[in-house]
Parts: C-alpha cells; sequence; structure tokens
C-alpha cells in the first residue's frame, strides 16, 4: 500500500461549487495532518489558504497522490501534465458526466478515507503522443488521454487523406475528419461518431471517421503498439486542424503528415473499491437496468 502523504489539488478554474468542494476538501486532508499543496491557478481563487503551491507540472514530482476536482475535462488537463511523473491521481466530480472523476462531493469525506486506508484500484491508462510534420520536420505536438482528431476547423469541407497503419496503406478517403481515440476516450467524441465503446482495461486504439464520404467506411480496432501516419492530401485547398483532446491545436498545410503512437508514460487513475465501468455507463449513458429491477 502507497504512503499518500503530500497531497496536491487541481480543480476547474471558474466555478464557485469547484471552490466549494475544494475548501472542504483541504479541511478535511489539513485534519488528517496531511500535507497538501494548491495548483498555483486555483490557489489564488482562495486568498489566505496558508498552503504551498506548486505548477502543474511540479505537482507531479512533489506529490503522492494528485486530487483532481472538476469534470472528465479538467481530469484530461491533469492526466497530460502528470502521467510523465506516474503520480496517481484521483478524481472528484464537479462536471456532467464523471466517467474519469467518480468521486461524489458529498461523500467525499468517506471515500477520500478508504483511499487514503490503502482501499482502492489503480487503472493505467495510456495516452496518445502525435506530432505533425511538414516536409519531414516536426512543426507541431501534442499528448492525448481521450483522442487525437483532425478535423477541418471553420471551413465546411471535406478533408481528404491517406491512412497508415505500421507501414501498411489502408485507405484514402473524403470526411469531414478523423478520430483516433483510446479505451478512454472511445466514451468521449468517438462514441458521438459512430465508434465503439472500448473497455479501460483494452489495450487498442479506435480509428473512426467522422461523416466519410462513402458508406463502406467503418471504425478499426488496432493494437495500441500500432503506428499511425495520416497523409493529407496536396490537392486541398483548405488547412485542416488537429486537435488532441480538444486542446493545441496545430493548424496543417496540404501535404502533411500526421503521426500518432502510444506515449511511454501511463496515467494511474485510482477509483474506489465499487468502482465499475458497467455501472458508470448505465449511469451516463442510459443503459437499462436488470429486467423486473428498479435497482442497478
Amino acid at each position: 500500500m502507497e504512503q499518500f502523504r503530500n497531497i496536491g489539488i487541481i480543480g476547474r478554474m471558474g466555478s464557485a461549487r469547484v471552490l466549494e468542494t475544494i475548501r472542504r476538501l483541504k479541511r478535511y486532508l489539513i485534519g488528517r495532518h496531511l500535507h497538501v499543496i494548491l495548483e498555483d491557478r486555483i490557489a489564488e481563487m482562495l486568498p489566505g489558504h496558508n498552503l504551498q503551491t506548486s505548477s502543474r507540472k511540479l505537482l507531479g514530482e512533489v506529490c503522492d497522490l494528485v486530487i483532481v476536482v472538476g469534470g472528465d475535462g479538467s481530469m484530461l488537463g491533469a492526466a497530460r501534465a502528470l502521467a510523465q511523473h506516474n503520480v496517481p491521481v484521483l478524481g472528484i466530480n464537479r462536471g456532467s458526466l464523471g466517467f474519469l472523476t467518480d468521486i461524489l462531493p458529498e461523500q467525499l469525506e468517506s471515500q477520500i478515507s478508504e483511499v487514503l486506508a490503502g482501499n482502492y484500484t489503480v487503472e493505467q491508462r495510456f495516452l496518445l503522443e502525435t506530432e505533425v510534420r511538414r516536409n519531414g520536420a516536426p512543426i507541431g505536438q501534442g499528448d492525448a488521454l481521450n483522442d487525437v482528431v483532425l478535423h477541418p476547423g471553420k471551413s465546411t469541407r471535406m478533408i481528404e487523406f491517406e491512412l497508415f497503419i505500421d507501414g501498411q496503406f489502408v485507405y484514402s478517403l473524403k470526411a469531414d475528419g478523423l478520430i483516433i481515440a483510446t479505451p478512454t476516450g472511445s466514451t468521449a467524441y468517438a462514441l458521438s461518431a459512430g465508434g465503439p465503446i472500448m473497455h479501460p482495461r483494452l489495450d487498442a486504439i479506435v480509428i473512426v471517421p467522422m461523416y466519410p464520404h462513402t458508406l463502406s467506411s467503418r471504425p478499426i480496432v488496432v493494437d495500441a503498439d500500432s503506428e499511425l501516419k495520416v497523409v493529407i492530401s496536396e490537392d486541398m485547398s483548405i488547412y485542416p486542424l488537429v486537435s488532441c483532446d480538444g486542446q493545441n491545436h496545430v493548424t496543417c498545410a496540404p501535404g502533411d503528415t500526421l503521426h500518432i503512437q502510444r506515449k511511454p508514460q501511463k496515467l494511474r487513475l485510482l477509483h474506489p473499491l465499487d468502482h465499475n465501468f458497467y455501472t458508470v455507463c448505465r449511469d451516463k449513458l442510459g443503459w437499462g437496468s436488470r429486467l423486473g429491477q428498479d435497482n442497478k
């Protein structure tokens, strides 16, 4: 069992509910005689906190555990910053869905107490790293816990591109874009585009075309160790964008290539012992309960 003594707190900006939960979390952790470190940006919203502060990047170096208060978007940002440090991360849900931040605010003290006592499960969630190259030279890069998306930006025109997997040509396609998602991201944008739901323990990547100009184009699931390359057609007249988790937008030009592979470092995501992926899907996606039963 890991000993969590130095605990960092990251919170979503601009939310009174998040600040209320952080104050409550801070009081609880201090009452347990733990060393609490606030991310510097959220610390500015809590005058008189009298705690150590740190940048998000440094939190991963000085903390034994980082608690994220917010929604799944907050967890995505934290994951990109903290995965390289191998620090465990726990989420308190103050968003809408909560696929990644699964502790309810009203159960904060009881569930945090269980985690501090060693009663938790650990999931290793892998990220994708991507690089955009022009004439062989990198012009932009980013990491993604959910997905890497090639899309037309403000344009309404289709993108034409070629897909290669492990150096083998797969297809050329005209579409509104392409989503390359991890199992974590399979319940996000990829799901909205018709992709499959993948269990978080799967070691796989899903490739989902967005409104392709052919009915035969379907999502493809490949091994997570695959190296993907997307070549943007030189005959294009628009400059599409590449986004990682909806952030880190890189503007591409005709002829640019997009290279995606699994990132070596993984996110260590903690859950309470009663965490169940299928229960989360039922709750968040509106799946039915068992026949003849009103409970889960």
